[in-house]
Parts: structure tokens; sequence; C-alpha cells
């Protein structure tokens, strides 16, 4: 069995790279779906999102807010190893981004003209945390600390149930030990429709944050676009990776990188750059050796389905591969990664060396795992502090700043045919002309 699809690099003509590096198409009725539950959930209310939430979740309670009692419940019953890891992971986590940051400053631009920028934290953040085939603890951190370190007002957390009693026990009560107490039990486009309407109890999110299935982040798309709606945070498919690896690296270590990113979703997309057909022999041999027993073997595999080994004849081509896919992970193991590394133009996190694996950004290296997929490393990094933050520009103009700036303005607004620009300006200039006789 053949679990790595190969590809020569330099065979390749320019559409066939482009087509080998394209991500599947969705070729399902996720938009559809999700549009359909909006226009419901804007027309009917709460109504709409019980409906929904005793169809697809099976769990539509009186209230759909965790009492905080049932936070607090359940930190008390987390292992204390299992506690202790969680904290450990936000301490990382936090220290990392306390230096990000939009900064507020005050210049002038114009004699008696001031500008300044002034930074605020969104009022209402929105943070998505699913539960579906892996309770995602570490997404919760990755979300909640950026956002308390900006100092957003109200942090609501949704998170699907997983049976009758409601949401996962290991998310609540690491939401509780992050000091968070507003959580609601709704998942799926409907959760994200009321999160992002403000109905059935919940807030009106100014943004909405978090990876999902193909309905959430259609879901998360359309309000997007819509007027008045709740913002999204990046565009986010499944998830990715993509590595780097020469002779020198220990094929084993790749073998379960790789790995590592199959099992999380039968979509998730697995790619390996080698120098030789020997070495993506050992992985392949590698990873069916740590397939067996995998308790996710199945996912895995089916994600494997879907690889693509490519063989460069030099770091160029390796370079050249790396930027053409815009990965969301780019792990680099060869025998000079920091050399390589400096290439890289298009990739959401960078991992470097044999000792530096995926798994460790993933939880509790500090960097954020929220990170843009589907080639959108193109233009977008990863979630940020900055993204829970906005900015105002501030402008305070004296009598003999407006007389500054006003023959520029004047001439601008000319160049424009925009007349009434230029007379709000030369208006200004003349009154200020006069007092300043």
């Amino acid at each position: 069995m053949t679990l790595l699809n190969r590809y020569v690099w330099a065979e390749l003509s320019p559409e066939e790279r482009s087509a080998q590096m394209a991500r599947p198409s969705d070729s399902s009725d996720a938009f559809a779906v999700a549009a359909k539950i909006l226009s419901e959930v804007r027309a009917e209310g709460e109504a709409a999102v019980r409906r929904y939430a005793r169809k697809l979740d099976g769990h539509a309670p009186e209230d759909f807010r965790v009492p905080a009692s049932d936070l607090k419940a359940a930190a008390d019953a987390l292992d204390p190893e299992d506690a202790k890891a969680i904290l450990a992971a936000a301490d990382a986590v936090r220290r990392y981004h306390d230096c990000q940051g939009y900064k507020s400053y005050c210049l002038e631009t114009w004699p008696g003209g001031v500008a300044e920028r002034r930074v605020m934290p969104l009022e209402v953040a929105g943070l998505y945390v699913p539960a579906g085939t892996a309770p995602l603890v570490s997404t919760l951190l990755m979300l909640a600390i950026p956002a308390q370190i900006a100092g957003v007002s109200r942090i609501a957390i949704l998170t699907p149930p997983v049976d009758a009693a409601g949401p996962d026990r290991t998310i609540l009560g690491a939401a509780n030990l992050l000091g968070l107490d507003e959580v609601y039990a709704l998942g799926g486009a409907h959760g994200i429709a009321a999160l992002g309407l403000g109905v059935a109890g919940l807030p009106s999110a100014d943004r909405i944050f978090g990876p999902g299935n193909a309905y959430v982040a259609a879901a998360k798309a359309l309000l997007a676009q819509t007027p008045g709606g709740a913002a999204a945070d990046l565009p986010a498919g499944p998830s990715e990776v993509i590595i780097i690896a020469d002779d020198s690296a220990d094929p084993d270590f790749v073998a379960l990188d790789l790995l590592a990113q199959a099992e999380h979703d039968r979509l998730a997309q697995v790619l390996l750059i080698a120098f030789s057909e020997g070495f993506i022999d050992l992985v392949e041999s590698a990873l069916k050796a740590r397939l067996e027993g995998l308790p996710r073997r199945d996912i895995a595999l089916a994600a494997l389905s879907a690889s693509k080994a490519f063989l460069v004849r030099n770091e160029a081509e390796a370079v050249a591969a790396a930027n053409a896919y815009a990965g969301e992970h780019l792990i680099i193991q060869t025998a000079d990664p920091e050399a390589l590394c400096g290439e890289i133009r298009h990739a959401g996190s960078i991992f470097l060396g044999p000792w530096t694996p995926e798994a460790a950004g993933d939880y509790a290296a500090g960097p954020n795992h929220s990170l843009p997929t589907a080639g959108a490393a193109r233009a977008y990094g990863g979630v940020s502090v900055e993204m829970f933050q906005k900015t105002t520009s501030v402008l305070r103009f004296e009598a003999r700043g407006a007389a500054a700036i006003a023959p520029t303005v004047e001439r601008l607004a000319a160049l424009e045919g925009l007349d009434a620009h230029r007379l709000a300006m030369a208006v200004r200039r003349e009154k200020a002309q006069e007092e300043m006789i």
C-alpha cells in the first residue's frame, strides 16, 4: 500500500504545479444550508435557534448559557496534572502574546495640526471552540488569552454540546481556570447565527473567532458579508502541513509530524517535500509502522489518501514549492533549517529543526495556533492581540493648522472635481487668515 502520492517537481508544468497545490474544492451544500439557517434565525429569532439546537445538537436547555457553578465544578473535577498542563500552556501563550498589540500615538503632521491614533478593544468577542471529534481546549487558550490581553469587555464562548448534559467538561473547566464565565452550549451554523445576530440570550458579537466545520465556516463568512453582521477572524478550512525534509532528517520524526496533521480531520492536507526517493520510502515505512494502533487511524488514512510527496533536486525547488503552497504549518527538517527559513515568504507558522514538532505549537509553545489555511497565508497571519483591537484616528487642527494644510487640500479637491470639499477648506483658510492678522 502506497501512502504518499509522489510527484517530481521539475517534471511538472506551471499549470500542473498549480493544480497539485490547489486545495480540494468544497462541493458540499454548506453555504446554502448556512444561508437558510441565518435567514430563519434572523426572521424567527430564538425559536429558530431552539429548533436547530434540538435537531442538530440534541440539547436545547431553557438557558443556553452554562451556569457559573457548572464551570467551577468542571474545573474542580479536572485531574490536577491536566489542570497544571492547561495553566502551563496558558502561561507560555500569554507571555508570547503580551508583546503584541497596536500602539496609540500622536504627532503633529502640520504646524498647528495634530493627528492621533487611538486603540480600543472590541466590546464583544465571540469565540467558537469545537468539540466534535475532539475537545479543542488548546483553541480556547489560543483565542481567549489574546482577547484578555487586548482588554475585550465581553468574551462569549460558544461550544457545542457533546451529550445530553451539555458541552465537554474539560473545555468548561479550562474556561473557569482562565477566569471566563460566559459560555454557551450551542454549536454549528445556528450557534454562529445566534452569536452574530444576538438572539436566544446571546450577545451580538463584534467579531467571531475560531475554527469549525464547513457549516460554521460558511455561517461566519456569510455574517461577515452582511451589513451590521459580525466580522470574521481569518479564512480557515481543513488544517494543513507541509514538511521540507532532506536526507539528514529522521524519517520517524517526519512520519509522526505527518500523522499528527492527518489525525485532525479526514480533509486535513498533508504534504512532504523531499530530496530523494529513498527518503520518501523511509517515511512511508515509518508511516505504516506508526499507523498500527493509532486510535484515529481511519481518519489519518483518509487524509493520507490525498497526500502529496514532491521530489525536488535542490533547496531552491523546495522553497519554490513551499511558497507556492503557502501552508498553514511549515516544518523544516534539513541540515540548515535557519537558512531555508529566510527564503520562505508564505506560511502561517514555521517549525525549525528535528526537535520542533507542530504539536508543540498546537499546544504550548506560545505562538497562536489559529492560522490561515487554503493559501490565505499569502495575505494573513495567525490570530493575534491586534485582531481583538481596533483603531480610531483623531484629528485636532487650530486656525493656523487649517491655514497651513488648506492649499494642499484645496488643490487635491479641485483635481478630483469635488468642489464642496475645496470650499470646506477654502472658507476655513480665509477665516483663519483673518484671525491670524
